[in-house]
């Protein structure tokens, strides 16, 4: 594989990696980085008595940008140290330890002691370190990767890579790759929000969860500042209990008008900051008596695109915060609305520049499971189309979901994901299961789903494997011609289609390449990709079609179907060609429903 660098990669300072507050929809002043480099070592054992060198957090061992460039394998463990001294009066009462994500399971230790454990591979968890903190601190890591020999959540992460639609599958990544950091934080304290936008009746619901529980608790103070710095609420509400406040005239939140309310919250002693905008999804039927997706009671068309959120130097983690801006900027320049981020958990951030830039999102949950067959997940869904669509998912051992620990794993992960972005103003879709890969009991999974966050709309099981639940009849099309009518109880969705392939010389980083259509330009390549909207898009949107999202944003090691190149240096599709497409889109859609 050619190692290609984006050009974020290229200007990396060892001294400030991904320095940027990692949780910005609970913000408090108190805040210490801990990226950078630390002592590493993978061995055959849980003890070690050296380490190998040094290796750059938080990028994983298996990239470049890490300085170590070695896959981790599953009889191997990956081991970190750091040492770190607290600046002078950063501890108040309570000192917090957080990691942004480690793959996928591991161990905490701090001056010799263990803090605690963690399983999966992309949520956030922290420990409470007060009482083992010292004038000069010793921190280390224990991790265990096992990828598809392990029913946990993976994504497009592989280990053996070299069966049929390999790909598909990317190179693995293990350890730690999201911002590890501290903050200090009172005895009393507000631990998260849930915020919750009540469009039609003018108002926001929120909830400040704090530490301690008990009916006699101090009550919190609330601001809503509007984007003049006007204070348009100011209320006293209870801890742990919903308050609903007020929003009179209130400006709503769209792609195009991305209107965003600051919060100011005080707990005691404790401060913290937040946001959120006022939007509605839901779906509802147009002038025509046709199920449509609605964004604030209007009609809506999620036009997107795939996500999967790769960078050549540094796989999963990209390597700046103004890598992730750009690839929402670049997408909202071709004229998009809508991200669907690929069986990947972001870092808040991106989340949060969605919501301040303008960009929906359709949130997958990683999938995991045991190694799939391709043939019946891929080959037999694509070669029969609608046949498959009545397979049950309650055949474990077909869907590799036979461990039921994984099962259990899968629930909580699920819930803690939902639990972590639910108040990102962006997210309007919670999509459980891709194309078969570990799905297992989708539709008892939607519900619960809906349980959970009765606000957001539900991609039960992504393009076949239907079990008839959530709010779209999902359709993956790569090889057909596509032609839909409305359905009585589900919005008609097309969740993929398209992946046309164009090898730009120069940017590719594997020999073999993929796509579902091979173009040899930049031409070929949008007169094509125009082809296909006026065959099957345009036609498709008086008989339902409510959703269409490209595959994919940039090309991935052997998938050379992106929007741009893995580098980011190249655009492959005529930008003037898009916009175009896309301005029609919205204006037939509109003039229609």
């Amino acid at each position: 594989m050619k190692q290609l660098v984006s050009r974020w990669g290229k200007e990396i300072d060892k001294g400030k990696i991904l320095q940027e507050y990692p949780r910005p929809n609970l913000v408090r002043e108190s805040y210490f980085n801990l990226n950078g480099e630390w002592d590493y070592a993978i061995s055959q054992s849980e003890v070690i008595k050296d380490y190998d060198g040094k290796i750059l957090v938080p990028f994983s061992p298996e990239t470049m940008l890490s300085g170590v460039g070695k896959v981790l394998q599953p009889d191997e463990y990956l081991h970190y140290r750091t040492v770190f001294t607290l600046p002078e009066g950063f501890a108040k009462s309570r000192v917090l330890l957080h990691f942004g994500a480690v793959d996928q399971e591991c161990e905490v230790f701090l001056n010799g002691t263990s803090l605690g454990t963690h399983v999966g591979g992309y949520l956030p968890f922290c420990f409470d370190i007060t009482d083992q903190l010292k004038e000069e601190n010793v921190l280390t890591l224990t991790v265990t990767d096992k990828t598809e020999f392990s029913p946990h959540a993976r994504g497009k992460q592989k280990l053996i890579n070299d069966g049929p639609m390999n790909s598909l599958f990317y190179t693995p990544q293990s350890g730690i790759w999201k911002t590890v950091w501290l903050e200090s934080v009172e005895e009393r304290f507000i631990e998260n929000l849930k915020i919750t936008p009540m469009f039609d009746e003018g108002a926001v619901k929120i909830r400040v969860i704090a530490n301690e529980k008990g009916d006699f608790l101090p009550n919190a103070k609330i601001q809503v500042v509007n984007q003049k710095k006007e204070v348009v609420a100011d209320v006293s509400a209870k801890v742990n209990k919903d308050v609903v406040i007020p929003m009179e005239n209130f400006e709503p939140w769209t792609p195009e008008h991305p209107y965003l309310y600051d919060l100011k919250i005080t707990y005691g002693n404790d401060e913290v900051a937040s946001y959120f905008g006022m939007r509605k999804f839901s779906k509802g039927k147009d002038k025509n008596g046709i199920l449509r997706f609605f964004l604030n009671n209007k009609p809506y068309f999620f036009n997107g695109i795939l996500d999967q959120g790769y960078w050549p130097e540094s796989l999963l983690t990209a390597p700046s915060d103004e890598a992730l801006i750009y690839d929402i900027l670049k997408l909202k320049e071709y004229g998009y609305n809508t991200i669907r981020k690929h069986i990947k958990i972001e870092p808040e951030r991106f989340y949060y520049h969605c919501d301040r830039l303008g960009m929906i999102v359709w949130q997958d949950m990683p999938n995991g499971g045991g190694d799939y067959n391709m043939y019946f997940v891929t080959y037999l869904p694509n070669g029969l189309g609608n046949f498959v669509r009545c397979i049950k998912d309650n055949h474990y051992s077909w869907f590799k979901r036979e461990d039921e620990e994984g099962r259990k794993q899968y629930y909580k992960d699920i819930q803690s994901m939902i639990r972590l972005l639910y108040n990102y103003t962006s997210i309007a879709v919670w999509v459980p299961f891709n194309e078969g890969w570990g799905q297992f009991d989708a539709k008892k999974v939607s519900e619960k789903v809906k349980t959970w966050d009765p606000t957001r709309l539900i991609n039960e099981a992504c393009g076949w494997f239907d079990q008839k639940g959530g709010d779209m009849y999902s359709i993956h099309n790569y090889l057909r011609k596509l032609k839909v009518s409305p359905e009585k109880d589900r919005v008609v969705a097309l969740t993929e289609y398209g992946g046309y392939a164009y090898p730009v010389e120069g940017h590719l980083s594997c020999e073999k390449e993929f796509g579902y259509q091979k173009y040899r330009s930049l031409e070929d390549l949008t007169n094509n990709y125009k082809r296909l909207w006026d065959e099957e898009i345009f036609p498709n949107l008086s008989r339902g079609l409510s959703s269409a999202i490209y595959t994919q944003t940039s090309d991935v090691e052997e998938e050379i179907n992106g929007l741009m190149t893995y580098d980011r240096d190249v655009d492959k599709l005529g930008m003037e060609v898009v916009q175009e497409l896309n301005r029609k889109l919205y204006e037939q859609f509109d003039a229609m429903t």
